[in-house]
C-alpha cells in the first residue's frame, strides 16, 4: 500500500467512524476548502479547474441539503434548505459566468453555518469537572 492510498484509507475510516456532528463539520470544511481553491484560480485562464472546484463544493452542499430531515425540526430544516439553495445558486452563477464574485456570498453563508455547528459541537461535549 503506497502512502497516498494509506492516507485515503485513514480518511475513509475517520469519516465513517466519526459522530454525525463531526461529519457535518467535515463537509463544511471540505466545501470551504474547494471555495478557497476556486478563488485561487483565474477562471479565464483555467475554466475547467475553476468549474471543477465549484462543482465539488456544490456536491457537498447538495448532499447537506438532501440529507436534511424535516421530521425533527421542520422550521430549521426549511431554513437550512433555503440557505443551501442560495449557496447552490451562487455557485451556479460563478460557474456559469466564470466569475469568482458570487463565491463571496456562498462563503458567508457556509462560514456562518460552520461556526454554528462548531458551537453546537462544543455545547454537546460532556462537561469535565
Amino acid at each position: 500500500m503506497n502512502l497516498e492510498s494509506a492516507a485515503s484509507a485513514y480518511r475513509n475510516v475517520a469519516f465513517d467512524s466519526a459522530p454525525p456532528i463531526k461529519i457535518v463539520r467535515m463537509m463544511y470544511q471540505g466545501a470551504l476548502r474547494f471555495l478557497d481553491e476556486a478563488e485561487d484560480i483565474d477562471p479565464g485562464a483555467d475554466p475547467n479547474a475553476f468549474r471543477d472546484r465549484l462543482n465539488r463544493a456544490e456536491a457537498i452542499v447538495v448532499e447537506l441539503r438532501v440529507s436534511l430531515d424535516p421530521r425533527h425540526a421542520p422550521e430549521v430544516a426549511g431554513e437550512l434548505s433555503r440557505l443551501y439553495r442560495f449557496v447552490e445558486d451562487e455557485l451556479f452563477a460563478a460557474r456559469d459566468d466564470l466569475d469568482a464574485a458570487p463565491i463571496a456570498g456562498a462563503r458567508r453563508v457556509l462560514e456562518t453555518l460552520f461556526s454554528a455547528w462548531n458551537e453546537i459541537e462544543v455545547e454537546s461535549q460532556p462537561q469535565q469537572g
